[in-house]
């Protein structure tokens, strides 16, 4: 009977998760052609290797400044090193961390969110003055004071205080809307009644309430991925994120690049589209994604 089970319903199941892409896609167009371009972005960074014709890190003085060609599409930088090359290698470092950090910070955010709401009183109180106090810092300088702070510890190859730094100014922002919707499903009857029936607390909070913020923590997780991609890039420009010789965007654009702007505008150039175009892509599909599962926005 359990086989016949599955051959009945396994079909509907993969028409359902079919019909529901198709779905997102006509309902969100904008938001189907930036998870193209993030597909892409993922592409390049996880087959680095093979899709880049040079390796980022060589160097050809042969080839100092070149101007984009057959050759270098996108020119060379002041070290001779393919810039075509190191922004699909930088797409690495951008995902890595922006990924890393964006699911660290909605995480740490989310259960904080959810704590909160659920046990209120006292430690609603403390979790929310802790949430202000991070709130009252911008974004990027909770960030500076962070990456400042904390000694530079790099794990294959990625600074995880980096990590750190990028994820903390999120945590408090993932936490404020994550209270909200915690806070409702709070006061639905089965949450009562679970509480009657003498559950725990860790099962009313991961089997009653968490299902209930999934699509805001997803919306905002995927939303923050475009912020701690911009982070990142500010935090290397500035020499407090990535560091030479490792390709990042953020890092193409200090440096030489500010000193040979006029000679070779495409040290600036394509870097600086590179970070626009990652940025743009996961704001509008972060958008879109709330547009599709918020019932508030269904028309």
């Amino acid at each position: 009977m359990a086989s016949v089970a599955r051959a009945v319903f396994a079909p509907a199941v993969k028409f359902k998760r079919r019909s529901t892409i198709v779905e997102f896609c006509r309902q969100q167009p904008l938001g189907a052609v930036s998870f193209v371009v993030i597909v892409v972005m993922m592409f390049a960074g996880v087959f680095s290797e093979l899709v880049s014709p040079y390796n980022p890190l060589d160097i050809d003085f042969a080839s100092i400044l070149a101007a984009p060609s057959w050759e270098h599409w996108m020119g060379t930088d002041a070290y001779g090193r393919d810039i075509f090359s190191r922004i699909i290698h930088g797409s690495r470092t951008a995902l890595v961390i922006g990924f890393s950090s964006s699911f660290l910070g909605a995480t740490l955010g989310a259960i904080l969110g959810v704590a909160s709401a659920y046990f209120g009183g006292k430690i609603d109180d403390w979790i929310q003055r802790f949430v202000d106090v991070l709130l009252a810092f911008p974004i990027i300088v909770l960030a500076l004071v962070v990456v400042a702070a904390l000694p530079k510890t790099v794990v294959a190859g990625v600074d995880v205080n980096l990590i750190f730094a990028i994820a903390i100014p999120i945590l408090p922002r993932v936490a404020r809307v994550v209270r909200a919707a915690a806070l409702s499903a709070r006061v639905m009857p089965y949450v009562d009644a679970a509480r009657a029936a003498g559950y725990s607390s860790r099962r009313i909070i991961f089997r009653h309430m968490a299902p209930n913020v999934v699509a805001p923590y997803l919306i905002m997780f995927t939303a923050f991925i475009a912020q701690a991609i911009l982070l990142e890039a500010s935090l290397s420009f500035l020499g407090l994120g990535v560091t030479e010789p490792t390709a990042a965007w953020g890092l193409m654009l200090s440096g030489n690049a500010a000193d040979f702007y006029r000679e070779a505008p495409w040290m600036i150039l394509f870097p600086g589209i590179a970070i626009s175009l990652a940025v743009f892509a996961f704001n509008l599909f972060g958008d879109s994604l709330r547009d599709y599962l918020d019932p508030r926005f269904k028309t």
